[in-house]
């Protein structure tokens, strides 16, 4: 079976820490972090040190332990409020991926659910456990999200594949990465092109990393140069993940993949979202009702460590765009494949998700 990176994990006992991979310094330099109170959680989350929408969850999860563990001592009250406070500061981090959100409120529910505990310390242990179970879960969701996709890729196929929603993003194998794997691991002969994604160029700089480390044969190309490559009839199948995916069956995910759902309509190729039903909102029925993270023109202007804009030019640098249902072939879930989504089919599978909890 491949081997995949441990995006972050839980050092220690309730009173530990989380250690996560700084991927700020992908691919020359492979170095890890330890995070130890919540407005380090917030930093790396923001910086993206740690990034991929469910990995965010995951880490939000285990900032609220982080933000309890001072309180251990006192009163359940004191770690509970302790425990509502953390969440809304780390729901500051990021507004896009609703993964951040759903786990915190998860926490939330958990937490409140405590009163009448015996003291701090009974807090703390009983949302650590939470929070470790909120990791598990994810890790499970990618292995079945990966069964499903599997299925869908023949050997000897090519997928193309825009940002980066593999291990590194989640606190398992992947999401849009996780067939591929599982495909790989049953013998399948699977090529990958990765769109480098400007501006941060986490496909050129983490998703090649981890499939080359895998063992995949992985190119990268720019973001321009999907549209020509599928014309020269070198991809077989469009995977990506998503940040946050609307009741209507929308999906919004890295900046550039709308642009690469055209040019696969046109084609006549595939066009996958893999994602777990944690990323779907079902309060949105538009993406156009989706909020989308503007970042720092710097990220643009001196993106490639010196400045490639001139000075006074306005530069507009949102972080997502968001593809229409009607161009997406299929959204895959940890409970099965949501062919040509529509609300309907959203919220059937969103009703399976929670009869399987």
């Amino acid at each position: 079976m491949t081997k995949h990176p441990r995006t972050l994990e839980w050092i220690g006992g309730p009173d530990g820490h989380v250690r996560m991979i700084e991927q700020t310094l992908l691919p020359t330099r492979h170095e890890d972090i330890d995070v130890r109170t919540v407005p380090d959680m917030v930093d790396a989350i923001r910086r993206l040190a740690v990034r991929g929408a469910p990995a965010i969850g995951v880490s939000a999860a285990f900032g609220v332990v982080l933000g309890v563990q001072e309180h251990a001592a006192g009163n359940a009250d004191q770690a509970i409020q302790a425990a509502l406070t953390a969440a809304d500061e780390l729901a500051t981090s990021r507004p896009t991926a609703v993964n951040l959100f759903w786990a915190l409120d998860r926490m939330r529910a958990f937490a409140k659910g405590l009163a009448g505990a015996a003291d701090g310390a009974a807090v703390l242990d009983a949302l650590h456990l939470e929070a470790k179970a909120i990791c598990d879960d994810d890790a499970d969701r990618c292995r079945r999200m990966g069964e499903f996709g599997a299925t869908l890729i023949s050997s000897g196929q090519t997928i193309l594949t825009h940002c980066n929603a593999g291990a590194l993003a989640t606190a398992g194998m992947g999401t849009a990465l996780a067939p591929v794997y599982t495909a790989h691991d049953q013998g399948k002969r699977v090529a990958v092109f990765a769109d480098e994604t400007r501006p941060l160029l986490q496909g050129a700089r983490i998703t090649a990393w981890e499939l080359s480390q895998a063992g995949i044969d992985v190119t990268v190309i720019t973001d321009g140069m999907a549209a020509r490559v599928m014309g020269e009839g070198k991809i077989d199948a469009v995977f990506v993940g998503s940040d946050r995916i609307t009741a209507a069956g929308d999906v919004c995910n890295k900046i550039g993949t709308y642009g690469v759902a055209i040019a696969a309509k046109h084609h006549g190729i595939p066009f996958y979202c893999v994602a777990p039903l944690s990323t779907v909102d079902p309060d949105l029925l538009s993406g156009d009702e989706i909020p989308i993270e503007q970042r720092n023109p710097s990220e643009i202007v001196n993106g490639l460590g010196k400045q490639i804009t001139p000075d006074g030019v306005a530069v507009y640098n949102p972080a997502f765009d968001v593809t229409p249902a009607a161009l997406v072939t299929a959204i895959i879930t940890e409970v099965g494949i949501i062919e040509a989504p529509n609300e309907a089919k959203m919220r059937a599978a969103l009703a399976r998700g929670r009869a399987a909890e």
